[in-house]
Parts: structure tokens; C-alpha cells; sequence
């Protein structure tokens, strides 16, 4: 027998308990209750099936069990008690341990979630074993009492009597933690402040609640059974891990009905499918109404549902397909870039997506690429174009093989491995036309020799009719010739040489020489063509030195190296020969010409060569014998760096030797007592009066022009000079040496305070401008710079030549 403890009202669908099934029959799978009141379910717990008040301490039943299987049965007998009448004993018995411990204790203790009253309800009575022999007050607080919610509870201050003032929501509050004292009637703490527990009994007060009130989800066509293709959920606010809160799910509708596809897990909610019967092309969408329940799915659990809305994914489960096997078109010859034909296909996959978009391929036909298919994005047809000119002439007709698949690839290939393609034939039609004449190939080439003869005639460009295949009737004109080096007869073609052609002076010279060629019919239509004219090399360029002046340090360098370059093709350049051509006997015997490589040879000079600039006589010879002779300057030079010798080469012309320099005093000597005898004479003539003491300081200028220069002297008193580079209180003047820097400078006599462009004849007088103390009258005059260049030189010349031959 199982006994039992409860209140003495009972709501509907509340547990009361729980009877051990699986001891007394484990392989029951019918459960009935001998009372109508009360249904026991498969876990063991035993619930009301509406309100029950118990009219007596005590009240019993009988729980069936059966096993349909075996048609066994069991009886397992449920007594009834009242809870009141358990405390009583609890509390005496409590009551006993108390006052062996001189303590007090909780009792344990709950109440109903959504109690129906009376209120207010008695819960239990909360003792002290200082009672015995004091006038104990009761007192709590907590949560319920002086907290929210506020006067929930109260406690008879003289009886310690605990009771509820009103219902409570466990989904608000599932637990109200109280604390019990207990006091003397002076103040004093008889005991410990007691922890007082009430637990708030759940019932089964909330529906189950789905997370979404719409699931959308998606399933490929074609899916193989148990594919998921959603999870439910719901959620329950009553106590967890409890009947009230154990869900099951179920489907309880399918839109279209017939045929069912899915199952949902009652457990986990996973949605599945059970058919590999789920074609978008036939049904496209699924609605499911799903529903949930709690108390583990029994019939008086509470319910509620949600919809599912399933969408049936499009696969490409279907192949393209031309409507018909063969098709036929045509299109003007010549004509390109035109649109010749569009091929419709069928397709049920999802229109619009790459299940049904179409790919079209040109298998066989299209080997010159003239043709081109393409995909319409509206309407999904393939537009077969042409792309480059056909010719009737060459093909009347072409047919063409047009295959046709997805973008992505047909399922059942993605299977097997094989790729499948629906074919159709095309045929083209070329329609013939009028043409002009053609020029085929655009390029011809023709080959001419060098340097042929003016008048010579040269095959031309040939262009033809198409229709009659020949080239009657056709009219030629050049367009372009860059050297005009041809000229084009108007009905053959034939081109003539009109000027010499030269190989070389083409750039580059191994192109060849483009001549532009239009052709015209009688009705004025025409073609262009290019006529490619190779010019073949002769040997009509010697090879060239190509150095003119060189510098050998002696003795640092021993050599020097020439090297030659032939305009002609290789075949007429090098090798090269070089050999030294009539050279002196003095060359001959200084000099020794070396092949280095096919275009280089190395100048050497023996050992007592002098050093000097040397002329050197060579030739070279190319491997065709066509030779050229070159006089070559060599400077043998004593010293470190060529650099030095081309600059001592450069002031050569103008050195002197040591007998020009001797000629040049002696003729200044020579002046200086003439000009003295001229001013003694002018002094003396001037009223009597003397020549200073610095008389004979008569002055030389220096002037850096091949003219006299620009340079004055002149005298405040007649005998003190100044010049733009010098100044004294006597009689003054500047005095050069004729070289100075590599340079060459004139030489200024100056005779009494004037320079000899001061005036012309004796006796006239002139006025300086230019002299600083205002202008003075003169009458001695300056010798003219040519009167001093006749004099000095000859001189000058036959002195330098002394020197380079000394």
C-alpha cells in the first residue's frame, strides 16, 4: 500500500504524489485509477482530475495496472491522509526532540501555487521550547511579510500559528525565505532566529509557448529520406524538470495534404523528411501546423501550436530541351555582326535561376570562328550571330551542331559522372552578292636587288574578282610609297623602278619596303593591299674606319686599337682585313698593324718611334673584297693620360720658340730708341722744356685683342700716364711678355703720354675723353697696329719654324 499526505481541499491537476511502477509490474502499459477523482500517469505520478475536497481524515483507491501483451494485471492500493492530522503527529514528535536539545527547528512546509482558500490559510505552527516556561511571543519577517510582496504571511504572536493572506504565483515567487523569532515578554530572545523555508507547489498553470509564431524553412527537391529540414522549439514557465514542463510535438496538419512528407521528433523537435517524393515542380510550398504539449504529451496536457512554412528548394532535376531537332537560317555574304537566328528551349526548373538559365555551345561547324551564340537573359533563347563575313564563293552553305546546358550542372550528371547535352542542327544559307574585287592575302611579297637599274619592271599586287576569279578588268593605283622609288602601271599592276634603290638608306634596313596598292573594279569599288618589297643587299658599302685621331701615351701604351663598320648585310661585311697602305719608310719601319677580331685590328709602335704625330695610311677589306684606304692621325705622345696630349695639341699652334722670342725683344729694343729720340725731339721743341728724370720709362701696354687695344695713357703734366690696370705719380706703363696662359697678346708702344691710335700725323692735336683729370691736346701720334704687325710677322714665323725643327 501507498499512503499518501495531503491538504484536505485538492485543486484540479495538481500532484499528489508518486507510486514506484517499474517495482510492482514493469512492462505495464495500461494504468487506470479505480477512482475517477484522481489518474496516475506513466511515470508513476499520481494527479487530480478536479477539485477534491476530502471530507474525512482519510480516503483510497486502487491503481490497475495491465499488460496487454501478456493480459497480466496488479492492484496497487493508494490510502489518502489527511495533512493536518501529519503535522500533529510531526509536531509532536518535534516537540519531543526540541525539548531533548533545547532547541527549535523548521518543519518543513509548502503551499499550493493558485490556492483556492479559505483564506487565510493555515500553514503550520512554529514552536519554542522556551514556551515550557516562558510567555513566548511569535514574530516574522522576510519576503511576504515586510517585503514585497508586502502582508503575504502573519504569525499568531501568542500560538506561533504561520498563515497565507492570499494566492501566489510560483512563476513570481517559487520560494519565500521567513524568519521566525521568538521573545519574551520583556524583550528577551528566547532562541535563535529561526530560517523558515515555504516552498510554492507548482501546478500546471502555463501553456507551452513556441520561440516563433511562423518557421519558415528550406528543403532541396529531391532529398533523400531523414534530410532535416527545421528544428521547433517552445518553451514552458512552469517548475522545470517536472510533468508540467516535459513537452512533445506533433504535426497535426499538412498543406497539401497527400502525400505526407515530414515527421517531427516528439522530443527535439526535428523536422525530417519521410519521402524522396518532393518535386518543386509539383508542389513548391508545404504549410505544417505543429503542435506542443506538456505533461509528456498526455491527452489533459496543455496545448499549443505553431505553423511551419516549408519551401520546397529548386535543383536542376531538368534538362534543357530544344523544341525542335533541326533549324535553318541565312544570311548575305559578307555581312557580319548580324543576328541570324534565336533558338527557343524548354526548361521547368525555377525560371530566372541558374537551374534554368542556358548555356549554348557551337560543337562542330564553327572551326574558322565566324559564328557565335549567345544566351537572351529574358526569354532564354539562344541568339546564333555571325561574326565574320562568309563567302558564297567558298561555302554555299554551312551547318552547324548547337548543344545547350545549365549554368550549373543537371543533377543527374553530378551523379553518374557523364555530361549530358541536348543537340540540334543548324543549317546556314550563304547568300551570293555582287562584290568588289578582293585583295587576298593583304600582304605579297616580291624581292629586288639593290642599286637595279631605273626602268627596271617589278611584279606588282594582284587583286581579283571574286566572281570571275581573275584580275580582268581591275584598275591599280599606288597609295603610298615612301622613297618614290617606284612607279605602278594602272591596268597590269607591273611596278618600275623609278629611282636607284638603296638598302641603306631604309630604316631599318632588314624591313621590308612597304609599298601601298589600291585595286578598283569597273563600278568604282575598290580593295587595299600591300605590296612587300624585300630589297636583296649587293656589296656597294666599303667598310670605314671609324676612328679619324688618336693619342698613345708613350711609354705607357703600347698599342691602340682601330675597328671598322660595313653598311651591306653581314654577308658582304666582315671579316675585315687591315693592312697598312704605301706606308713612308719611316712609318713602315715604326709601325705594325695586328687582326684582333673579324672587326678590329691593333696599332702597335716599336720601341725608338719618336715621339710626334704621325700619318698612317690603312686599309680595310671586307670578305667580298670591296677595300677603302684611310689616313689615320696617330699622336705618339710622351705622357700619362691621352687627356694631357689633346690639350698640349691645342695651344701647339701658337707656341714660340726660343728664336722667335729672341727676334721679338731685339725689334722692342729697337722701338724703345726710336720712340726716345722722338720724345727728346718733341720735348725740346715744346719751349725749352726738360725731360724728367724718368724719361726713359716710356710705356708698353698689353692688349688681349688681335686689334690694338682699348687701353689709354695719359699725363695731368704732360709726362705722368694712368691705364685701366695701373696708376703712378710718374711716368707709367705696363710691360707683358708676349705668351701668357697658353694665349696670344699684343704689344702696345707708347710714345711721350699717348697711344698710337691717338692720332695719325705730327702736329695735330686730339683729345682723350678718357682719361680721368679732363681732356689734354696732343701732338705725338701712336704707330698703327698693321705698321707693327708687318714688322714683326715675318720674324715671329721664321722663329717658330726654328723652334719645331730645333
Amino acid at each position: 500500500m501507498v499512503v499518501l499526505n495531503v491538504p484536505s481541499t485538492l485543486g484540479a491537476d495538481k500532484v499528489i504524489g508518486r507510486v514506484n511502477l517499474k517495482e510492482c509490474f514493469r512492462s505495464a502499459d495500461i494504468i487506470t485509477s479505480s477512482d475517477p477523482d484522481f489518474r496516475v500517469l506513466g511515470d508513476g505520478s499520481v494527479h487530480t482530475a478536479r477539485d477534491v475536497v476530502l471530507s474525512g481524515e482519510r480516503r483510497s483507491f486502487t491503481v490497475w495496472l495491465s499488460d496487454s501483451k501478456t493480459q497480466a494485471q496488479r492492484e496497487i492500493p493508494v490510502l489518502l491522509e489527511h495533512q493536518r492530522k501529519v503535522l500533529k503527529k510531526r509536531r509532536t514528535k518535534e516537540t519531543a526532540l526540541r525539548r531533548a536539545k533545547r532547541r527549535w527547528a523548521p518543519i518543513p512546509c509548502s503551499m499550493q501555487e493558485n490556492s483556492l482558500g479559505p483564506f487565510p490559510l493555515f500553514l503550520q505552527q512554529v514552536q519554542s521550547d522556551a514556551a515550557q516556561n516562558y510567555t513566548i511571543f511569535y514574530s516574522i519577517s522576510g519576503r511576504g511579510v515586510d517585503q514585497e510582496p508586502l502582508n503575504l504571511f502573519f504569525i499568531e504572536r501568542d500560538t506561533g500559528n504561520l498563515y497565507c493572506t492570499r494566492p501566489v504565483d510560483r512563476e513570481e515567487y517559487d520560494v519565500f525565505d521567513l524568519i521566525a523569532y521568538a521573545s519574551t515578554t520583556d524583550g528577551y530572545s528566547a532562541d535563535l532566529p529561526l530560517p523558515l523555508p515555504i516552498k510554492v507547489e507548482d501546478e500546471n498553470d502555463n501553456y507551452p509557448v513556441f520561440t516563433e509564431a511562423i518557421y519558415s524553412f528550406e528543403v532541396p527537391e529531391g532529398s533523400r529520406l531523414g534530410t532535416t529540414v527545421g528544428v521547433i522549439c517552445a518553451t514552458d514557465r512552469d517548475e522545470p524538470d517536472t510533468m508540467h514542463t516535459r513537452l512533445k510535438y506533433s504535426i497535426m496538419e499538412q498543406t497539401p495534404r497527400s502525400p505526407g512528407l515530414f515527421s517531427v521528433h516528439p522530443n527535439t523537435g526535428v523536422i525530417t523528411t519521410v519521402s524522396h517524393y518532393m518535386d518543386r515542380e509539383v508542389v513548391d510550398k508545404y504549410t505544417l501546423v505543429v503542435k506542443v504539449q506538456d505533461m509528456d504529451g498526455q491527452f489533459f496536457g496543455l496545448t499549443s501550436t505553431s505553423t511551419c512554412m516549408i519551401t520546397v528548394k529548386d535543383s536542376n532535376d531538368n534538362a534543357p530541351t530544344f523544341r525542335q531537332n533541326a533549324y535553318e537560317a541565312s544570311v548575305e555574304e559578307n555581312a557580319y555582326n548580324v543576328e541570324i537566328l534565336r533558338i527557343p528551349i524548354e526548361d521547368k526548373d525555377l525560371i530566372n535561376s541558374a537551374n534554368w538559365r542556358a548555356n549554348f555551345t557551337i560543337l562542330k561547324g564553327n572551326e574558322n570562328g565566324r559564328f557565335k551564340i549567345t544566351t537572351d537573359p529574358a526569354t532564354n533563347e539562344g541568339v546564333l550571330c555571325v561574326v565574320k563575313p562568309l563567302n558564297y564563293e567558298e561555302h554555299r552553305q554551312v551547318i552547324l551542331e548547337i548543344g545547350v546546358n545549365n549554368e550549373v550542372p543537371f543533377t543527374r550528371d553530378m551523379a553518374t559522372g557523364v555530361l549530358t547535352m541536348n543537340r540540334a542542327l543548324v543549317t546556314v544559307l550563304v547568300k551570293d552578292q555582287d562584290e568588289g574585287p578582293e585583295c587576298s592575302p593583304p600582304a605579297q611579297y616580291i624581292q629586288i636587288k639593290e642599286n637595279s637599274a631605273v626602268g627596271s619592271k617589278i611584279n606588282g599586287y594582284k587583286a581579283y574578282d571574286p566572281e570571275t576569279r581573275n584580275s580582268n578588268g581591275l584598275r591599280y593605283k599606288k597609295l603610298q610609297d615612301p622613297k618614290e622609288w617606284v612607279s605602278i602601271d594602272e591596268i597590269s599592276g607591273l611596278l618600275t623602278v623609278s629611282k636607284v634603290l638603296d638598302r641603306e638608306a631604309m630604316s631599318p634596313k632588314n624591313d621590308a619596303y612597304n609599298i601601298t596598292v589600291m585595286a578598283i573594279d569597273q563600278e568604282g569599288r575598290s580593295c587595299t593591299g600591300t605590296l612587300a618589297v624585300n630589297i636583296e643587299d649587293v656589296n656597294d658599302n666599303a667598310p670605314e674606319i671609324l676612328q679619324d685621331y688618336l693619342v698613345i701615351c708613350k711609354p705607357k701604351m703600347g698599342y691602340t686599337d682601330i675597328s671598322a663598320v660595313d653598311l651591306d648585310e653581314p654577308i658582304h661585311g666582315p671579316p675585315f682585313q687591315f693592312n697598312l697602305a704605301n706606308p713612308s719608310p719611316e712609318v713602315n719601319r715604326i709601325w705594325t698593324l695586328k687582326q684582333v677580331n673579324d672587326t678590329a685590328a691593333r696599332l702597335s709602335y716599336r720601341k725608338n718611334a719618336v715621339v710626334q704625330e704621325y700619318a698612317i695610311p690603312i686599309t680595310v677589306i671586307d670578305r667580298a673584297g670591296q677595300s677603302a684606304t684611310k689616313v689615320l692621325r696617330v699622336n705618339l705622345c710622351d705622357c700619362v693620360h691621352p687627356s694631357q696630349c689633346v690639350a698640349s695639341s691645342r695651344s701647339a699652334g701658337i707656341a714660340l720658340g726660343k728664336w722667335a722670342i729672341l727676334a721679338i725683344l731685339l725689334g722692342i729694343a729697337l722701338l724703345f730708341s726710336v720712340l726716345l729720340t722722338l720724345v727728346c725731339g718733341v720735348v725740346t721743341a715744346r719751349k725749352g722744356k726738360k725731360f724728367p728724370e724718368d724719361l726713359a720709362q716710356q710705356n708698353l701696354i698689353i692688349s688681349n685683342t688681335e686689334a690694338p687695344g682699348d687701353d689709354r695713357v695719359c699725363s695731368a703734366n704732360g709726362f705722368t700716364t694712368q691705364t685701366a690696370n695701373n696708376s703712378s705719380p710718374g711716368f707709367c706703363g705696363t710691360l707683358g711678355s708676349g705668351i701668357r696662359n697658353g694665349g696670344q697678346e699684343t704689344i702696345e708702344m707708347m710714345k711721350g703720354h699717348q697711344t698710337l691710335d691717338s692720332c695719325r700725323g705730327a702736329g695735330h692735336h686730339h683729345t682723350l675723353d678718357s682719361c680721368r683729370g679732363g681732356h689734354m691736346d696732343t701732338d705725338n701720334c701712336r704707330y698703327t697696329y698693321s705698321e707693327w704687325h708687318n714688322f714683326t710677322q715675318p720674324r715671329l714665323g721664321e722663329e717658330s719654324i726654328r723652334g719645331h725643327t730645333g
